[in-house]
């Protein structure tokens, strides 16, 4: 299978995966040389460059379209943050993105189970609350709702205004912490990004998060793996409820009993996402479509 990128995702060059190495896919042809163009099967659009570049940096030809071709509209960032959807009806033939109901279905994270249980080691916890943020707004809902929480608990705040984090990353820093706030920068079906699995779940803090509904959540992670900020009236509940589990040892375990029977999978960017399309086109076959009207799908 040969897949074409037309753009390599925010114009950064980048090596090629090796399919079959990493993901277990044979015959799997990835190239960003638009020379390629009339041989390949499918053709990757990832749109925060398709919306800098216009559809007018779409292919033109010669040649035309070859007609089996498959062109994929690829976007893991939520709709609040995707300008320019509305020009884009009857151009691509599949979407890719986090969203469950995607042609090409690849999220930011997934739980996959262990063939047997085995026992988990919680790492050592000195601090309570933390939370990384790199685009600070003001209007955002989690800029909103962390400036309400601050009044009643202590939060360690790393990244745009507050700590630098240390060497070792986010997920080093964050072990050490009970809790990690997974708020997201807004509000949307199936839009639950690193924050909760590689930030929190990776780092072994229990995720106190700020998304779509708690039921949104449960389809993907158990139900007591979490805490929604909705299952609470007020901040001032939710900062209680944090420092009753601080003493209470038992109940804060309770959080992690999943953790004996699944392993978290973090998605590698971009490498899975262009490998997953070789494994789609073989899949689908002959089998064609278009979307017909992208913006109404993406923002519901």
């Amino acid at each position: 299978v040969n897949v074409l990128l037309w753009w390599e995702p925010f114009g950064r060059p980048r090596r090629m995966a090796d399919c079959l190495r990493r993901y277990n896919i044979t015959g799997c042809r990835l190239s960003a040389d638009r020379s390629r163009y009339g041989e390949a099967q499918a053709v990757l659009f990832h749109h925060r460059d398709l919306a800098l570049h216009g559809a007018e940096g779409l292919p033109r030809g010669p040649p035309p379209r070859p007609p089996r071709q498959l062109w994929v509209w690829m976007n893991f960032e939520s709709p609040s943050h995707s300008p320019g959807l509305r020009g884009l009806a009857g151009l691509f033939n599949w979407t890719m993105s986090y969203r469950r109901d995607s042609d090409v279905f690849v999220p930011y994270g997934y739980l996959y189970a262990l063939p047997a249980p085995r026992p988990f080691v919680l790492p050592r916890k000195t601090r309570l609350v933390a939370w990384v943020i790199s685009n600070w707004n003001e209007e955002h809902a989690r800029v909103r709702y962390y400036r309400q929480l601050k009044e009643h608990l202590a939060i360690d705040v790393y990244g745009a205004q507050g700590l630098a984090l240390a060497e070792g990353g986010v997920v080093e820093t964050v072990s050490a912490y009970k809790f990690y706030l997974a708020f997201e920068n807004s509000q949307h079906t199936d839009y639950i990004t690193e924050k909760l699995w590689r930030n929190a779940f990776a780092a072994s803090a229990v995720p106190v998060v700020l998304g779509p509904r708690r039921a949104n959540y449960e389809r993907f992670i158990p139900p007591d793996s979490f805490i929604h900020v909705d299952d609470f009236p007020s901040p001032r509940l939710l900062a209680t409820y944090l420092k009753f589990l601080d003493k209470s040892k038992p109940n804060y375990r309770r959080y992690f009993a999943w953790r004996k029977k699944y392993e978290v999978h973090v998605a590698s960017f971009w490498d899975e996402h262009f490998c997953k399309v070789c494994e789609a086109v073989r899949a689908a076959g002959n089998q064609i479509k278009t979307v017909r009207n992208l913006a109404s799908w993406f923002e519901s």
